[in-house]
């Protein structure tokens, strides 16, 4: 470890971790930016993760290839016939496979340094990112059904009455049918308290023109 890498190239240690740790910045300020930009319906958690964790990643590739052919074919080698046996559902489980792959490759061409260097920054990482629960979001915490058999346009009053139970009411479907009365709708709540929720219910329930109510909790919006 003192001495460095026993590869053919030597290894400047101090750059080493100035790269990785300059990966994870850009990592992080990448991941804040889709987690404040996204706006669809499915969001996942495990993929802001590994926006973070991938860029450092691929500068400890760069660092064990260090302009090596052979080791660079026998990456891709050992990366397909992972990826061809195991069909891997987590965005994250890919970057675990990425992590084990590429600090065995470090150890196999004699990188010792470059390798504990590198398990260490990313398990600090890891847990770092384990702990805090970073990419983790509540834009709402109810989801609510229900059919409205009133005109549209009169939707005014289940506005106002949302309204007063929520800080942010957002209507994610819609639908109507050709000869079926009424329509289907579907909100995210963002409540004022979340105690109230069957204060809430209550009212919808009396409210002219709406049935079929019904509610879910939303603890965290991810893998919608």
């Amino acid at each position: 470890m003192m001495r460095g890498d026993y590869a053919a190239a030597p290894t400047n240690l101090p750059m080493v971790l100035l790269g990785v740790l300059l990966a994870f910045a850009f990592g992080q300020i990448i991941a804040w930016v889709y987690m404040l930009t996204h706006a669809g319906l499915s969001y996942s958690k495990s993929f802001v993760n590994s926006l973070v964790v991938m860029p450092m990643l691929v500068a400890l590739v760069m660092q064990v290839l260090n302009n090596n052919l052979v080791t660079a074919f026998g990456l891709m080698a050992i990366f397909a016939i992972v990826r061809f046996r195991n069909i891997l559902r987590d965005t994250f489980d890919t970057t675990y496979v990425l992590a084990v792959i590429v600090l065995g490759m470090a150890c196999g061409t004699q990188k010792f340094a470059t390798a504990i260097v590198g398990c260490l920054v990313l398990v600090c990482v890891l847990l770092l990112l384990w702990y805090s629960a970073f990419g983790s979001r509540q834009r709402y915490d109810l989801i609510l059904n229900l059919h409205w058999a009133r005109p549209l346009s009169d939707l005014t009053y289940l506005h106002q009455l949302l309204t007063r139970y929520s800080l942010t009411n957002h209507c994610a479907s819609q639908r109507s049918q050709e000869g079926y009365d009424g329509t289907d709708l579907s909100y995210r709540l963002l409540l004022r308290d979340s105690s109230r929720v069957e204060e809430l219910i209550n009212e919808l329930r009396v409210l002219q023109g709406v049935s079929r109510v019904a509610s879910l909790k939303a603890e965290e919006e991810s893998e919608l």
